[in-house]
C-alpha cells in the first residue's frame, strides 16, 4: 500500500518512514508541505496519509480539508501527526476529517495502534 508522509522537517520524515518500514510498509513517498502533498496525490492513489499539522505554506489541517473536499481523494485514510496535544486541536482535526491523531513524540507501538484503528489489520 502506498503511504504518503508529509512534514516540513526532514528528520521527522525519516523517523516516521523508518517506523513505517519497521511495521512492514515499504512503498513510502514524502512531501515537505501540504501543497506538495496535494500535487503527489493528484498523480498517485495513496492508501494512507500521515501529515504534520504545522507547515507552511499549506498546513496539515488545510491539507486534510482539501483532501476531504476532493471527490477523488476524500476516502483516503488520514492521520494527523503533531506536537499539539490540546483537546481543542484534536477536536478541530476530527471535525476537519482526520481519521486519527498522533501526538509527537511517539513510538512504533503507538503508530501501530493508530494504524490498526484506521486501516484494520495490516
Amino acid at each position: 500500500m502506498p503511504v504518503l508522509v508529509v512534514d516540513d522537517y526532514a528528520t521527522m520524515i525519516r523517523i516516521v518512514s523508518n517506523l513505517l518500514r519497521q511495521l512492514g510498509f515499504s512503498n513510502i513517498d514524502t512531501a515537505m508541505n501540504g501543497e506538495s502533498a496535494l500535487e503527489l496525490m493528484s498523480t498517485r492513489r495513496y492508501g494512507l496519509v500521515l501529515s504534520d499539522w504545522n507547515m507552511e505554506p499549506m498546513t496539515g489541517l488545510d491539507l486534510v480539508k482539501a483532501v476531504r473536499n476532493d471527490q477523488t481523494l476524500n476516502d483516503t485514510p488520514f492521520i494527523m501527526v503533531t506536537a499539539e496535544s490540546k483537546p481543542e486541536n484534536v477536536v478541530t482535526a476530527k471535525l476537519a476529517g482526520v481519521d486519527s491523531y498522533i501526538v509527537k513524540p511517539f513510538n512504533a507501538e503507538t503508530l501501530k495502534r493508530k494504524l490498526s484503528g484506521v486501516l484494520g489489520k495490516f
